[in-house]
């Protein structure tokens, strides 16, 4: 089979399994959100709100395995792939409003603890649980294709926790009658949400704002790159990344003049090419580099 077809199987078999995981989990929102409202467990409604986010991330993580299979257009030459840091942005605004209220609402409950409905409570953690664990074996097997479903794997991931904090809590309050215990589970789920948004923030912006992408230093690049042989200054050099796994290169290369007279320069170009898509841990697949003879730059080289 050639690659491309393999790619395309992959593909399709992805977004089967990412589809199969968000009817999953959007099932289970729509029963915590029930559950905390019988029950008035805070724990079960951040786990619900939990939920929802990552409802939304597999959703943008199913919508991207699609995105991949568009052909750019000559509007868009990217395609829609940049679509995916919009709604990385929007997910962590709402994950921080979430963390914000559980964190008011946890210590007030612990003041004054409400009367929980614990044995629905376990049965609403148990459902949850029993659907992430499926959700869980079912994107398992193509959790290391690429880094959107890695993604995918951790968002479910996260939330089988938060059903067994649910679960733990339900159990505590139905054999001690510790009302307190849901309130400690809603602060431990907010914990779990809490990292993650500050890294899905970080990513977003760090796109948005162009950065160099992260295990890429710019500084080691450029040294490669003027180990190259005829190379003798590199500069206006940026990287940046247009979404997950696609950064992309820019530079200006000033060789030796001679290289545009000898029919040398091609060479340069392609040497300049795998330079940067086979050294480094992250390959820069997508380079462009604008050669300049060395009399292009009198007086100074550096930019």
């Amino acid at each position: 089979m050639s690659a491309d077809g393999h790619t395309h199987k992959a593909g399709t078999v992805n977004r089967r399994r990412l589809a199969i995981a968000f009817g999953l989990t959007a099932s289970v929102l729509v029963a915590e959100v029930i559950g905390a409202i019988i029950t008035g467990s805070l724990a079960l409604l951040v786990d619900a709100a939990h939920m929802l986010t990552d409802a939304g991330g597999l959703l943008v993580a199913l919508f991207a395995a699609q995105l991949m299979q568009r052909p750019a257009t000559s509007r868009r030459t990217w395609g829609l792939r940049r679509a995916e840091v919009l709604a990385a942005t929007a997910q962590a605004a709402v994950l921080l409003g979430v963390g914000l209220f559980v964190v008011i609402e946890a210590v007030q409950r612990f003041n004054q603890p409400a009367e929980f409905a614990s044995v629905e409570l376990l049965v609403f953690g148990i459902i949850g649980l029993v659907a992430n664990v499926v959700a869980i074996v079912v994107l398992s097997g193509g959790r290391g294709d690429n880094l959107n479903m890695r993604a995918a794997f951790l968002e479910v991931l996260n939330d089988a926790l938060g059903s067994v904090a649910v679960i733990v809590a339900a159990i505590v309050i139905m054999t001690t009658g510790f009302q307190q215990a849901d309130s400690i589970a809603a602060l431990l789920v907010g914990m779990l949400i809490v990292p993650r948004t500050l890294r899905l923030l970080r990513d977003a912006l760090d796109m948005l704002l162009e950065s160099v992408p992260r295990g890429i230093d710019l500084d080691d690049v450029r040294q490669h790159l003027l180990d190259e042989e005829h190379v003798i200054d590199v500069h206006d050099l940026h990287i940046t990344q247009i979404a997950t796994g696609l950064p992309v290169l820019t530079a200006h290369v000033v060789v030796e003049a001679g290289c545009f007279h000898d029919g040398h320069a091609p060479e340069i170009t392609q040497a300049l090419q795998r330079c940067v898509a086979e050294h480094f841990l992250v390959a820069i697949d997508h380079a462009t580099f604008q050669l300049e003879p060395a009399t292009a730059q009198p007086g100074h080289l550096v930019h």
